[in-house]
């Protein structure tokens, strides 16, 4: 097969025309730092006190980069645009309610955040529904798309289901499918689905949420090679916030991106115990390139699928020959991480969460297997139609791709799909 960009839906169209006039102002308004900063003051309604209204300068140098890479390098169509303003005024407002909480209520950041349950692994390798199967668990607690989206104020546990901002949260997650229609049977997100790790890191511009629907090569180049730090400083704080006024539970976490910082997440969360997904590199590339391209088609009229598919080949070898070195030097304790294969994980999914749990000494309570047995049944894979997708479109050579990922297939059993 060859890949082909979803037909558009015909409101996409007019709007990319020009022809929704409601939309065209405000996609037309510059993508400039000082006046972003402005609007998200006006509507936090705050005089503007300066640059320290929004916290440490260290959030301007990856500002500043990622508007210049989104307007010169992702080739935006107005959609996109539109898009792209709404999500980064979303993100600066949700940082000001953040630093406000934390001066309001300097207790927050007292909250403990203990053993949490970290799920990572390269993306496309059962991460996702590893994750929703064991936030069924009710000694765990999952963070929510809305939570990480709105996190301030905390959600009260008598009012969080009928909490307004799960609407709010749903028109951003679900605005993605509507534009981009083969979205939901790649990857689905809404308000009220567990949602991954990078959205509470977005607050602090470092974060794959970028790198991921747009076109950015120089952005992309310095995230890769910046400290994550304050990422994971505010990775915590949103769920410390979240915490507030709950009874405290594990925290169950997923995010491909850890990854890519296995010693940063160990030093902010020392006593995390890891869950690592592992699948053919092959299978990952061919429906990684499929997502971003999908997500970044949301966006804008030009995307460069061969292209995706060398970047995510070079940066998941990167990630995937490091992970081998960081269990064979010990910077991993085997003793807190249990590996998954998804191949057996697609084959017997309670039997994979079983194991996970005698691995970290616990026990699967009958109660928490019948909610994910539930859960499996309610959501087949395929819900949403097939995702298709195909190596031979990526570019790449598979006997050259084969020898790039031996070391990381033989470390870990990892057997060819194909």
């Amino acid at each position: 097969m060859t890949w082909a960009p979803p037909a558009r839906p015909d409101w996409v169209l007019a709007v990319n025309r020009g022809e929704v006039v409601p939309i065209t102002e405000e996609a037309s308004a510059p993508l400039e730092r000082v006046a972003l900063l402005a609007e998200a003051r006006a509507l936090m309604g705050i005089a503007d006190a300066g640059p320290g209204d929004f916290g440490d300068a260290g959030l301007f140098e990856p500002l500043d980069l990622f508007l210049a890479a989104v307007t010169e390098e992702a080739d935006l169509n107005l959609i996109g645009r539109w898009m792209t303003r709404r999500f980064l005024i979303r993100l600066l407002c949700g940082r000001l309610r953040l630093l406000d909480y934390a001066a309001a209520d300097p207790g927050v950041v007292g909250e403990e955040i203990a053993e949490p349950l970290v799920v990572t692994g390269a993306p496309r390798t059962g991460t996702t529904i590893l994750h929703a199967l064991l936030a069924e668990d009710p000694a765990h607690r999952a963070p929510r798309g809305w939570e990480l989206l709105h996190p301030v104020p905390p959600p009260e546990p008598s009012s969080a289901a009928r909490d307004a901002r799960i609407a709010l949260a749903d028109r951003e997650l679900r605005l993605l499918a509507h534009v981009s229609a083969d979205l939901d049977a790649i990857h689905e997100y809404s308000g009220l689905m567990t949602k991954e790790c990078l959205s509470a890191m977005s607050f602090t511009f470092r974060s794959e949420e970028f790198t991921s629907r747009y076109h950015v090569p120089t952005f992309a180049a310095w995230l890769g090679a910046c400290d994550m730090r304050p990422a994971y400083d505010s990775h915590r704080l949103v769920l410390q916030v979240l915490q507030r006024r709950w009874e405290p539970k594990r925290w169950t976490l997923k995010s491909p991106v850890h990854l890519h910082s296995l010693p940063t997440l160990l030093a902010e969360y020392p006593d995390a115990r890891l869950v690592i997904t592992h699948r053919d590199p092959l299978s990952v590339l061919g429906s990684v390139t499929s997502l971003i391209a999908t997500l970044r088609w949301a966006h804008s009229d030009t995307v460069d699928y061969a292209e995706i598919a060398r970047t995510h080949a070079r940066m998941y070898h990167d990630d995937l020959d490091g992970l081998v070195s960081a269990c064979e030097d010990g910077v991993l304790d085997e003793r807190r991480v249990h590996h998954v294969r998804y191949a057996d994980f697609m084959t017997s999914p309670l039997d994979t969460v079983r194991d996970t749990y005698r691995a970290f000494g616990w026990e699967l309570e009958d109660a928490a297997a019948t909610r994910m047995a539930d859960y499996l049944a309610r959501r087949p894979q395929g819900l949403h139609g097939a995702h298709l997708y195909a190596f031979d479109d990526l570019g790449l050579d598979p006997r050259a791709e084969r020898a790039r990922f031996a070391r990381y297939q033989e470390a870990f059993g990892v057997p060819d799909e194909a």
